[in-house]
């Protein structure tokens, strides 16, 4: 076996492993939190939960996330293709199996806050691992990329906004419940919010912008002083019309006072701004994610 099949082995080992794992935390989030407190959230799992109220468990939620995953995959056929379309229902029947099989584990809480709250956190970090293996459990996701292929006067996140609110109305309808919504709007906020913080990581950094008349001066310092790099950019101050440096760089949040201070001690009348920056990656920050 050449090196590139190995890599490619252990990629694909790793991405259903990485599967598994999300499958086995949204569906937790579902089982344990929200079903319990009668939380009817957005998406395909929101669907199944309905129904699983409904029908007084009669219905097991994973069997109608397969059920209503089917269609959607058979209608992303000819735009996904078939090696997508097979990896997601992969995907769907083994979350559905997950959903079957953690409906006998009791509620964790009575309370309605704490349920959409965890149960956020917990769906969230199960989409967070399908985003950043690249594993698709289809759902409304899935079919608000296909509506938006057919009718593109909204964008996908607008139409998965919509589809969501449908689902998420219907069932504080249904259930006779308005509240539904404000604990669907927690449920759906922590889980947006949990997702973006894994994918992000919490290695935050800061990006600095530094305009200098004394460039090379301020820039050898902070070289000196930080294994980071600088990035010099010629400008021109439209009110003065002089010739400005502007240097760019990437530190650390621990690291801003002390480039403020060499800063300063160079040029008093530097003007600098700091911002945030959710993602760096090369040398000294993350490395470039293979997956």
């Amino acid at each position: 076996m050449t090196g590139q099949k190995k890599q490619m082995l252990l990629t694909e080992t790793l991405r259903f492993g990485a599967m598994l794992v999300g499958c086995c935390l949204y569906a937790l989030g579902v089982d344990c939190f929200l079903v319990h407190n009668e939380i009817v959230g957005g998406g395909a799992s929101g669907i199944a939960t309905l129904v699983y109220l409904l029908t007084d468990g009669m219905v097991g939620i994973g069997v109608v996330t397969v059920a209503v995953n089917i269609p959607i995959l058979i209608l992303g056929w000819k735009q996904m293709g078939w090696k997508f379309i097979l990896r997601s229902l992969l995907t769907i029947v083994v979350l559905g199996a997950f959903n079957e099989l953690f409906t006998v584990i009791p509620s964790m809480t009575d309370n309605r806050i704490l349920a959409a709250v965890y149960g956020g956190i917990l769906q969230g970090l199960g989409i967070g691992i399908f985003i950043k293996f690249k594993v698709s459990s289809g759902g409304t996701e899935l079919l608000a990329r296909e509506i938006n292929h057919w009718f593109k006067f909204f964008s996908i996140p607008v139409w998965l906004a919509i589809l969501d609110a449908i689902v998420v109305i219907s069932g504080a309808i249904a259930m006779r419940d308005l509240e539904n919504i404000f604990y669907a709007l927690i449920l759906i906020f922590v889980s947006a919010k949990t997702s973006d913080l894994f994918i992000m990581g919490l290695n935050k950094s800061k990006q600095c912008y530094i305009i200098t008349d004394c460039g090379q001066e301020i820039s050898k310092s902070l070289i000196a002083h930080s294994p980071r790099g600088v990035t010099l950019i010629e400008g021109k101050g439209m009110y003065t019309q002089n010739e400005r440096q502007v240097l760019m760089t990437c530190i650390k949040p621990q690291q801003i006072d002390q480039m403020k201070n060499i800063v300063h001690d160079i040029d008093p009348h530097a003007f600098i701004i700091v911002t945030d920056a959710n993602e760096v990656i090369g040398k000294g920050f993350s490395d470039r994610d293979r997956f």
